[in-house]
């Protein structure tokens, strides 16, 4: 899964910030009177603290890749600092809230927040909105623990598709507004193997990436691998056949978004899609309601019904239907291993946390002594392709 762990923790919290900045003049030494090294130390505490929460709820904030699915564009233990002012900083749904933690409370476990205050959807100006082929951060749509959107898990992938594109998988390639999108030069699919039964060296295994996948057989492997490993590993005087995994069209997946049977779709073979963007009208129909049916009612807060054919909205009969929030295909770069839209379906624009824009450290736990920072990926942008 593609699952996104804060690094320092989360500190979304403007209320708490107020507070600790009143706590902060309430304990300033009046005019004249000396401070002792306790209250200087308090204040500098304090000062970092208010910094620190103004700074990483509305400019930057860093986490850790705790997971493979943007392999190889992005690693596991890269720590990156994601930009907020991108796309504009969000004001947090729920500002009463544990300093430090996201959604769970550090070693006694429990809620991090309280739900007395609820704020609901407002973003700040920022700088742009989400492009195709940006590293997006996001709240996991998919999550059913019934938290407030800002505290859901946070996740990371590349972005497919804008609101207003249409989307078509054919064979695990992806089509965007009816022509071939390019693939990120670092992504990863599944390859089958099949070798003479001999093994491979750890110097082939750290330089092609071959840690990553399966023994299936004595003489046959499933690994993840770039285009580059996969044709580098077809010169191997060990190796028989490289040759990519692909779900053929007429295997249907129940766990594909909109896991709708009479689709037919697979995690290569998918769509048409239309992603919704906000203002445009749509006419509901049985062969898209599927698609729409969880945007409608779940992100947009909407009553929804199927009654002998008939739609009802909001307890009046519609078969259209307006959105009003702009909507986002994700993906992981590493296809074959990456939980995103194709299963769960779109990512709302008050989801949207902030965009990846650089790795300031990145360990290999692989890697002895000095081997286990990966030095070349130190302060490297994180590429929209």
């Amino acid at each position: 899964m593609a699952r996104f762990r804060v690094n320092w923790g989360l500190v979304k919290d403007i209320i708490f910030g107020i507070f600790t900045l009143g706590v902060w003049f309430l304990i300033k030494t009046k005019p004249g009177q000396r401070k002792s090294w306790i209250r200087e130390w308090v204040d500098a505490i304090i000062f970092a603290v208010i910094a620190a929460t103004i700074i990483r709820t509305f400019f930057i904030e860093a986490y850790t890749i705790p997971t493979p699915s943007m392999e190889k564009s992005l690693l596991v233990g890269d720590f990156l600092f994601v930009s907020k002012v991108s796309y504009g900083a969000r004001v947090p749904n729920t500002p009463l809230s544990f300093p430090f933690a996201h959604h769970t409370m550090p070693v006694f476990g429990g809620k991090s927040y309280l739900e007395w205050i609820k704020i609901g959807y407002y973003r700040l100006p920022g700088f742009g909105k989400v492009q195709r082929g940006d590293c997006v951060v996001f709240n996991w749509p998919a999550e059913t623990e019934g938290r407030p959107v800002d505290k859901k898990e946070n996740y990371i992938k590349r972005c497919i598709a804008i609101a207003g594109d249409t989307i078509k998988l054919v064979d695990g390639k992806v089509f965007l507004n009816g022509k071939a999108a390019e693939t990120p030069k670092n992504s990863q699919t599944s390859y089958h193997v099949v070798t003479d039964g001999s093994g491979f060296s750890e110097q082939a295994i750290t330089r092609l990436g071959l840690r990553e996948g399966e023994m299936m057989s004595p003489i046959e492997y499933n690994f993840h691998l770039t285009e580059k490993s996969a044709n580098d590993l077809k010169s191997f005087g060990n190796v028989r056949k490289v040759e990519a995994n692909v779900v053929p069209q007429n295997v249907y997946q129940d766990f594909i978004f909109p896991s709708d049977p009479r689709l037919g779709w697979n995690v290569d073979n998918m769509g048409p899609i239309w992603v919704p963007s906000k203002g445009s009208k749509i006419v509901l129909t049985p062969e898209n309601i599927s698609m729409y049916r969880k945007a409608i009612v779940e992100y947009e807060g909407n009553t929804f019904e199927e009654r002998n054919g008939r739609y009802i909205i909001n307890g009046k009969e519609s078969s259209e239907y307006t959105f009003s929030m702009d909507y986002y295909f994700m993906m992981g770069d590493n296809r074959h291993n990456s939980a995103d839209s194709r299963f769960w379906g779109f990512v709302p624009e008050d989801h949207v946390v902030g965009k990846a824009v650089f790795i300031w450290m990145s360990w290999d736990s692989h890697g002895t002594f000095l081997n286990k920072i990966r030095w070349g990926r130190l302060f490297n942008l994180v590429s929209s392709q």
